[in-house]
């Protein structure tokens, strides 16, 4: 494995740990070279699994892209990472178990909102201003008393 910060390839695991569905492996790793430490995450890689967008457009699943969504709503929030990275799981796998090659993006969508509306009710409502494209203070207003 190289180093995220010199590019090396001497780095050495310091610790492994499972999730809890034992899906993916974490590994903390410290660069021989540099000295910094970092943390992996090691998962099968399945079928690949196409998103229908709003538009109809389609685009392939990007754990990334869903995990950057994530972490702009719970910016400034008492949320970990760690628990960023198994919602970002928990929906991939969700999507993979309807075992079809295609999911929209609605789909995904709703099952972020659930997760973060039981991990965090002000990111849950930072996701839902722009998943469910609010226009004004009376839309934030309804999704809270909803």
């Amino acid at each position: 494995m190289k180093c995220a910060f010199c590019n090396k390839g001497d780095t050495q695991v310091l610790e492994s740990r499972t999730s809890e569905d034992k899906s993916v492996v974490r590994r903390r790793r410290e660069c021989g070279h540099c000295g910094k430490r970092f943390t992996t995450h090691e998962r099968v890689t399945g079928s690949v699994l196409w998103v229908i967008k709003k538009s109809g457009q389609r685009e392939q699943f990007d754990r990334e892209k869903l995990k950057r969504g994530i972490l702009r709503a719970i910016e400034k929030r008492p949320v970990s990472l760690d628990l960023v990275e198994d919602t970002v799981s928990q929906v991939e796998r969700e999507m993979l178990r309807k075992e079809r090659e295609e999911v929209s993006s609605r789909a995904i969508g709703g099952s972020i909102m659930r997760r973060l509306k039981r991990i965090d009710k002000v990111a849950w409502l930072r996701f839902a201003s722009v998943y469910m494209e609010f226009e004004d203070i009376d839309d934030f207003v309804k999704a809270v008393k909803n």
